[in-house]
């Protein structure tokens, strides 16, 4: 590997990598229990919803249609993050969730991994009746037919958290190959799965904006000791 390429992945993923592996070395498997939990349960709701007594209920509980009442749709929209795309290999949803879901709780920690997961599904289902309601002739519109469309599996959460983790460890160039795959996929292929991956983006982007604002404030000095701005105190 020459100097160049190597200078590059250190700078691109060394702090990243820093992260995992001192969580790892640290903590081991103990380290990462909501993604083992995630991995369980999205094996245990595959297997489940393929059985002919398992598939009703699971369709109850985490399947989300645009159709559905809002209320219904927000109440399964936690569990369906765990709910893999029946016509897809589960394989592929449990690698993601253990490759991305592992190196987030790592990063970021159990709940802001949790919160950043949900927050980017939430988004993906909320747009899904935005674009409907926009209609096939519009950018960001959708056919009325997305509405019985099932909208499951981890993939909106696994996008918005790879982003995240990537902006947090400055591994820009990859959180940017990241979307750009994604613009990618809807252009290739503009169906309701890939826009939902822009939504939760979009999501994801707005939280990153906010939480930079929020910094820029916190590192705002304030006004000096004994004074109420940065004018000299008044003495008379």
């Amino acid at each position: 590997m020459s100097s160049p390429v190597r200078r590059f992945a250190r700078r691109e993923w060394g702090p990243l990598a820093a992260t995992v592996r001192g969580e790892l070395a640290a903590r081991r498997w103990q380290a990462v229990p909501l993604t083992l939990a995630a991995v369980c349960l999205t094996a245990l709701f595959q297997f489940v919803q393929n059985q002919e007594w398992g598939y009703g209920p699971v369709q109850a509980i985490g399947a989300v249609r645009a159709e559905d009442p809002l209320w219904l749709a927000l109440l399964r929209t936690p569990l369906s993050l765990f709910v893999p795309a029946l016509d897809l290999p589960v394989w592929g949803a449990l690698a993601q969730v253990l490759l991305v879901f592992g190196i987030a709780e790592l990063c970021l920690g159990r709940w802001r991994t949790l919160g950043v997961a949900y927050l980017a599904t939430l988004c993906g289902t909320l747009y899904a009746r935005v674009g409907i309601a926009l209609g096939p002739g519009t950018l960001l519109g959708l056919p009325v037919t997305d509405a019985q469309v099932v909208d499951t599996g981890p993939s909106a959460a696994v996008v918005g958290l790879a982003v995240y983790v990537c902006r947090r460890k400055r591994a820009y160039w990859t959180g940017a190959a990241v979307v750009a795959a994604m613009v990618v996929e809807v252009v290739v292929k503009p169906n309701l799965a890939g826009k939902e991956h822009l939504a939760a983006i979009a999501g994801v982007l707005v939280l990153m904006a906010f939480e930079a604002w929020r910094e820029r404030g916190q590192d705002a000095p304030g006004p000096r000791p004994g004074t109420r701005s940065w004018k000299p105190p008044i003495r008379s």
